[in-house]
């Protein structure tokens, strides 16, 4: 039996929260599938979505995306610079949603001062490195995609290998004096690059796009982050990765992006958000 019959045949009735009736491919039954036919169960669960049929794992987030646009981020390509405080959390979020393939890098271990706020830090992995917590994060939480996480601090030719195939990359790096080398080289692949930082109750947000405003130029390019005077709590963090991930997942489905050329600014001491224009 050919891969659409056996979806098909395998799809069981179901209804969507808002009463919507679906038909469903549990994960179980993707997985006989894709070990039947020698594919990635990914690829499974796209081909159920090319016929309308929602994965199991993926039911609750088609009041977001359609079909059309859960099939895309499950064949599209991440790249996620930076595996810290915000790096983390995007991780969790994009694996979470079923992006198909995440290519991530950092090369530091985890220390102590990390365990406020890093969703992957904890007490038994101080000292390890950040992309071997990411790896077993990812396998936890959604083992059908593909992740490949480097324990290295990339330079301009690491970047641009990073960033080879995928169709957006997340700036998730700490302070400001490697971002601009970030920003050049998803300008070199002609991919939209989402920028984040985080200091005190403070954050932002924007997307870069090639040829875009050059976001460093007017935020300077000091060596000693913000976040070393100010600190860095857990729900400023948080918040501000959720949007970043929001962002990077509307550019993957195929979406606009809504903070090209635009700073989003977070301000958790007074509940602000505002958005700047960078033209």
């Amino acid at each position: 039996m050919d891969l659409s019959r056996a979806i098909a045949a395998r799809a069981v009735p179901a209804t969507l929260p808002d009463g919507t009736p679906v038909r469903v491919l549990s994960g179980p039954c993707a997985a006989d599938l894709a070990r039947e036919h020698a594919l990635p169960v990914r690829e499974v669960d796209a081909k159920a979505l090319d016929a309308g049929i929602l994965p199991g794992r993926y039911l609750r987030n088609f009041m977001a995306y359609s079909t059309a646009e859960q099939a895309r981020l499950l064949r599209s390509a991440v790249a996620l610079v930076g595996l810290g405080g915000l790096g983390g959390t995007v991780l969790e979020i994009v694996a979470r949603t079923g992006v198909g393939t995440i290519v991530a890098a950092d090369g530091d271990a985890f220390e102590e001062s990390n365990l406020n706020r890093q969703l992957l830090a904890e007490d038994g992995r101080l000292e390890r490195p950040k992309a071997e917590a990411a790896l077993a994060r990812a396998a936890a939480v959604n083992p059908t995609v593909t992740v490949t996480a480097r324990a290295a601090f990339l330079d301009a030719a690491g970047m641009a290998d990073c960033l080879a195939g995928v169709q957006a990359a997340v700036d998730a790096l700490g302070g400001l004096t490697d971002r601009p080398v970030l920003a050049r080289a998803a300008a070199a692949r002609g991919i939209p690059l989402v920028t984040a930082a985080v200091a005190g109750d403070m954050g932002y947000v924007a997307t870069v796009l090639p040829g875009g405003p050059a976001l460093w130029d007017m935020l300077g390019g000091s060596a000693d982050p913000a976040e070393n005077a100010l600190g860095c709590q857990a729900a400023g963090v948080t918040v501000v990765a959720g949007l970043q991930a929001a962002e990077a997942l509307r550019l993957l489905a195929g979406r606009p992006p809504r903070l090209a050329g635009k700073l989003l600014v977070v301000d958790l001491s007074d509940m602000t958000f505002e958005t700047v224009s960078l033209a």
